[in-house]
């Protein structure tokens, strides 16, 4: 317990001029993210099930590791995703993460048959404290569970990685814009996606 609470604090002591703040310094903790209770608790949510997809592996720039989906469901090798598509890297542990989970579930609501968001919730120990937080922002996009930190490091995840994070990866799965930003509203993320991976819907995104 001393770790973690220790990890805890180095993260919400480490917020730099950019607003970012560092991950927890914690091992890879034995954590199930796909209990009974869970899985109960994600389709009362209805938070989306993960994507499948039949691309192959290895030729999209988001690194060849698997992921299981928060909740249950199929898990996901992260190089075989292809865009458009908004990843986000959170935890609920990070109070920022936190505040801007609402402007993302909004975002979702409105554009996400267009541009689907993909969360992973990273280095996370406490799976009913994810969903918790899941269920009060409302967010139902899909979740993928990383709590051994396992991005940190590789592919567009490399160097210092504050969160929360943003990857936007375009249609043949290469990353057009990576970003540590705290998104403020859902019109601050479709700025970004239109200006990245190009124009949206008509619909209102006031």
């Amino acid at each position: 317990m001393l770790v973690t609470i220790t990890g805890l604090l180095t993260a919400c002591s480490g917020e730099d001029g950019g607003g970012g703040w560092s991950l927890p310094v914690l091992g890879p903790p034995d954590v199930d993210v796909d209990t009974p209770g869970l899985r109960a608790a994600k389709r009362s949510a209805g938070i989306d099930d993960c994507p499948a997809t039949d691309d192959p592996p290895g030729e999209s720039d988001l690194p060849a590791l698997t992921l299981e989906c928060f909740g249950g469901g199929p898990s996901v090798d992260l190089s075989r995703l292809r865009g458009p598509l908004v990843v986000s890297v959170w935890g609920a542990w990070c109070p920022p993460c936190r505040e801007e989970m609402p402007h993302l579930a909004a975002f979702h609501d409105r554009f996400g048959e267009e541009v689907p968001i993909l969360g992973i919730d990273v280095q996370d120990v406490q799976p009913d404290l994810v969903m918790s937080e899941l269920e009060d922002s409302g967010a139902t996009y899909p979740q993928l569970a990383d709590p051994g930190g396992s991005i940190r490091g590789v592919g567009p995840f490399s160097g210092r990685l504050d969160v929360p994070f943003l990857v936007l990866l375009d249609d043949d799965g290469r990353v057009a814009h990576r970003q540590a930003v705290e998104i403020d509203s859902p019109d601050e993320l479709r700025d970004l996606v239109e200006e990245h991976l190009g124009p949206l819907g008509t619909a209102d995104a006031g």
